[in-house]
C-alpha cells in the first residue's frame, strides 16, 4: 500500500539523499531553481516579523537566484540560504530540513517531487545556531560586500 511506502525509513532515507543528489547538481550546474515546502518545517533566523510570517501560505515557494543562489548551503540533511522578505526587504536565513523540500522546480516545470512522508522529519535535528567564531564569521559572510574578501 502507499501509506505504508511513504513512511517506510528506506524510503524516506531514499527521498533524502535523492533531494540532496539533485540540489547538488543543480548547484554544480549554477542553475537557479525554486524548492515548494510545508512552511512549518522552516526556519528564519533571526525571525521575521509578524505581518511578513502571516503572509506565507502553508505550502510556499522559495526561488533560488542571485545572492540568494550564492548563500545557499547543504549541511547535516538542512538547506539553508539567505533571502530578503517584505516590502522592506528584511534579511533572514532560511533553514528547512531536505526532507521538507516537497518538489524542486526549474523553468517553471518540477523536476523533482517528494512523496516521503514529512512527519519522519525530527524537530531535535534542527541545527543549532552558530556561536563564537561561527556568530561572528556568519554575520560577516551575510554582508554581500564581504564576498571579495573570500578566497576560491
Amino acid at each position: 500500500m502507499l501509506i505504508d511506502i511513504i513512511k517506510d525509513t528506506g524510503f524516506v532515507s531514499l527521498m533524502d539523499k535523492h533531494i540532496e543528489e539533485v540540489l547538488l547538481y543543480l548547484f554544480e550546474q549554477n542553475q537557479n531553481f525554486g524548492i515548494l515546502c510545508k512552511i512549518d518545517h522552516v526556519t528564519f533566523a533571526p525571525p521575521l516579523p509578524e505581518h511578513i510570517c502571516n503572509e506565507f501560505r502553508q505550502m510556499t515557494l522559495f526561488f533560488l537566484a542571485g545572492y540568494t543562489f550564492e548563500s545557499a548551503r547543504l549541511e547535516a540533511g538542512y538547506l539553508s540560504f539567505e533571502a530578503g522578505f517584505g516590502s522592506e526587504n528584511i534579511g533572514s536565513v532560511v533553514t528547512l530540513p531536505l526532507l521538507g523540500v516537497m518538489q524542486i522546480i526549474v523553468d517553471e516545470t518540477p523536476i523533482f517531487v517528494n512523496l516521503a512522508s514529512v512527519k519522519e522529519i525530527k524537530k531535535e535535528e534542527e541545527p543549532s545556531t552558530p556561536t563564537g567564531i561561527n556568530n561572528s564569521m556568519a554575520s560577516f559572510l551575510s554582508n554581500p560586500e564581504n564576498q571579495k574578501f573570500i578566497k576560491k
